[in-house]
């Protein structure tokens, strides 16, 4: 069985994100036993220039998509994709704007320990943000998810207290943009292939079959 990786460019105050994160676990629960898929969280920032204590949500949102009508029609329609997969969007539980560095740096040792560690991870930091409306650049907050998905909270405290791997996590988000991602997620497969948006489940899987078929083509031509 071949396997393909999926690096998935995001940002956890990304509600597209979310709902492309469950459809590629739709995806890769529809082509298990035919791909084995490992799925890396890249970071990116969509505000960077968010401050670590926050400012209000629902107001710049507000600012940046011109009117609340605008704003209320796209969290419908959120509503509406993250029933159909099981999310329940809580928009108005949200009241910070967060700055996510920190957030990509526990992903970032999340991801030491492991991928599924770190995907447990990224699915607790969306959760945290749209669900509960948590504050995901409070680092108690930060330091709860880690102590529930299994990671050491002493080791995670002692390193949010420090700048490890902040310029670590700013140089990857630069080598994106650089890359020409813009909006995310976006998702690279084995480093050659792209694609971008909450796909849907279906057209996930079959890339992953796609890209699958071809390896096993390659792999026999070099017989």
């Amino acid at each position: 069985m071949e396997r393909v990786t999926i690096d998935v460019v995001s940002d956890v105050v990304c509600p597209w994100c979310y709902l492309g994160k469950a459809r590629l676990e739709l995806a890769i629960a529809e082509v298990q036993g035919e791909v084995g898929v490992d799925v890396n969280w890249r970071p990116y920032q969509l505000d960077p220039d968010a401050s670590s204590t926050g400012t209000d949500y629902r107001t710049h949102l507000i600012n940046k998509l011109g009117g609340a009508e605008r704003l209320d029609e796209m969290q419908d329609t959120l509503r509406q994709h993250g029933r159909e997969i099981g999310i329940t969007f809580r928009f108005e539980n949200i009241k910070v704007r967060a700055n996510t560095l920190d957030a990509h740096r526990l992903l970032h040792w999340a991801a030491i320990e492991g991928r599924e560690i770190q995907d447990r991870v990224a699915t607790a930091l969306f959760k945290a943000h749209f669900e509960d409306g948590a504050n995901v650049a409070d680092r108690d907050v930060l330091i709860g998810i880690a102590e529930q998905c299994g990671l050491n909270p002493a080791v995670i405290t002692n390193l949010l207290a420090s700048d490890a791997d902040k310029a670590k996590i700013l140089d990857e988000i630069e080598a994106a943009r650089q890359m020409g991602v813009n909006g995310v997620p976006f998702l690279i497969f084995d480093g050659q292939y792209a694609v971008s948006g909450a796909q849907l489940p279906e057209v996930l899987a079959e890339a992953l079959r796609d890209i699958a078929r071809m390896k096993a083509e390659a792999r026999k031509g070099m017989i």
